[in-house]
C-alpha cells in the first residue's frame, strides 16, 4: 500500500528534475537568447523648412538575440518629440501619424527614413547646418540610449 503511493510522488519528481536539468543545460550553452544589445550612431535633425515641426531620423541596431521595442524619444528641453510615420491617404496623398512603438528585431535594426518612421519634433529648433542636437531613445527592456543627431538641409 505504501509503494503505489511513493510512486505516485516519485514519477512528477523525476519529471521535474529531468525537466529542469534540461532547461540549466539549454540555458548554459546558450540557446536560451540574450538580451537585446542596442546602439544607435549619429543620427539627422532636418533644418526646419516649417513654422510646425521638423524630424529627426536614428538606425538603431541590436546585436542580441531578443527583440526590443522603442517606447518613446526625448529630445531638446522646450520640444516635444513623437514616433512618427508617414502613411498613404489615396491620390499620391500622404499624412502623418502618431506611433506608439517600434520593434528592434532581434540581430536587426530599426532604420527610420523620411518615408517611414522618424522623430517628429515641435516646435522645430533654431538650427542651422551642422548644428546637433541630443536625444535620448527609450525602450521597453533595454536601457535608455543617449544620441546626437546632427543638423541637414531636406533632400541631403
Amino acid at each position: 500500500m505504501n509503494r503505489p503511493r511513493t510512486a505516485a510522488v516519485a514519477v512528477p519528481l523525476l519529471a521535474c528534475l529531468a525537466t529542469l536539468g534540461t532547461l540549466t543545460v539549454w540555458t548554459a550553452t546558450g540557446n536560451a537568447g540574450t538580451p537585446a544589445r542596442l546602439s544607435a550612431a549619429e543620427g539627422r535633425v532636418l533644418v526646419p523648412s516649417a513654422a510646425e515641426a521638423t524630424a529627426a531620423f536614428f538606425t538603431v541596431r541590436n546585436t542580441g538575440t531578443s527583440d526590443d521595442v522603442l517606447t518613446g524619444v526625448t529630445g531638446p528641453a522646450g520640444h516635444r518629440t513623437m514616433l512618427s510615420r508617414t502613411v498613404d491617404i489615396g491620390r499620391n496623398a500622404r499624412s502623418m501619424e502618431m506611433v506608439r512603438s517600434a520593434t528592434v528585431p532581434a540581430g536587426g535594426s530599426l532604420r527610420m527614413t523620411a518615408t517611414t518612421l522618424d522623430v517628429m519634433i515641435s516646435p522645430p529648433p533654431r538650427i542651422a547646418p551642422g548644428d546637433r542636437l541630443t536625444f535620448t531613445l527609450h525602450f521597453r527592456d533595454g536601457p535608455p540610449l543617449t544620441v546626437r543627431a546632427k543638423a541637414i538641409r531636406p533632400g541631403r
